[in-house]
């Protein structure tokens, strides 16, 4: 079964209002299996792939995350559009607990993580310097105002490695780098999404002040939960919504990222290579 809008996420969104005719689809990818099975159904009429980042129970760490196969699978069930749903620490007080953020923009503190489906003799060099496809977001901050959610359009999403959290003087630092908002995966799925020609956007749930705030050691972990369930219930409103307004076609840039982006000669391309990523560079080796 084929999908075009993908959903990246966890609990809570498996029992959306109106998701129907629901299948699992199990995939392999040239770079292993993703986090989980994708279930495939029916979104507002419209074909929908959703993925469990750490997969159902939460069994896998931010950087044990396989990037490259969650976003190839993706590709492999024609996905275009992907919504990334994501738990967040804000930096800033104008970011409250419960509060959505989409960002713009990306600041990576993550230490050694592949992001990148190029290398074994075929070099790509994407253009990242807006990192978020700007179509996908304005629909989804849109979204969130239809569905009464109080969201922040625009900002910096600091990419840390984890599991860990910061200490108070890197949040600190953070806090005076002017970052908004602190996560742990979402940058490697922007940077493979854009490698992909696949629209992206990350939609920051903030869960709590990160550990500069003052009452931030008050929070207690029921609080916390208390506020991943509510976020996890706008969360399905927002995707609905969002859903429910995506035009059928594409306007962005996102959809031709590669473009200009292949620097290797095609004749000194490894056969094995190109095989392997005939999904996503095909259709500039037709000519």
């Amino acid at each position: 079964m084929k999908a075009e809008i993908g959903i990246i996420g966890g609990s809570g969104l498996y029992s959306m209002p109106g998701f129907e005719a629901q299948e699992e689809v199990a995939l392999d990818t040239p770079w292993g299996a993703p986090s989980d099975p994708y279930v495939v159904g029916k979104l507002g009429g419209r074909n929908v792939a959703f993925l469990a980042r750490h997969g159902r129970g939460h069994r896998i760490m931010p950087s044990e995350l396989n990037f490259r196969a969650n976003i190839y699978g993706f590709k492999s069930l024609g996905v275009e559009r992907i919504i990334s749903l994501s738990a967040v620490g804000s930096l800033k007080e104008e970011h409250r607990p419960l509060d959505f953020v989409i960002p713009d923009q990306f600041f990576d503190r993550t230490r050694g993580r592949v992001s990148t489906f190029f290398g074994e003799g075929l070099v790509a060099h994407i253009s990242f310097a807006h990192p978020i496809c700007p179509e996908l977001a304005k629909v989804v901050y849109e979204a969130c105002q239809a569905a009464g959610v109080n969201a922040k359009q625009g900002g910096i999403y600091l990419c840390m490695e984890g599991p860990a959290f910061s200490t108070v003087a890197e949040s600190n630092i953070y806090r005076s780098w002017g970052m908004d908002v602190i996560g742990m995966t979402n940058l490697q799925e922007a940077k493979l999404a854009r490698e992909a020609e696949i629209c992206y956007v990350t939609v920051a749930m903030v869960t709590d002040y990160d550990c500069w705030h003052p009452e931030h050691e008050a929070v207690t972990v029921d609080e916390i939960i208390s506020n991943l369930s509510k976020n996890a219930e706008n969360a399905c409103k927002v995707v609905a919504a969002t859903v429910e307004r995506l035009p059928a076609e594409r306007k962005c840039k996102c959809g031709s990222a590669l473009a200009h982006a292949l620097i290797t000669d095609k004749k000194a391309v490894p056969d094995a290579t190109r095989k392997k990523l005939e999904l996503i560079v095909g259709k500039y080796f037709t000519e």
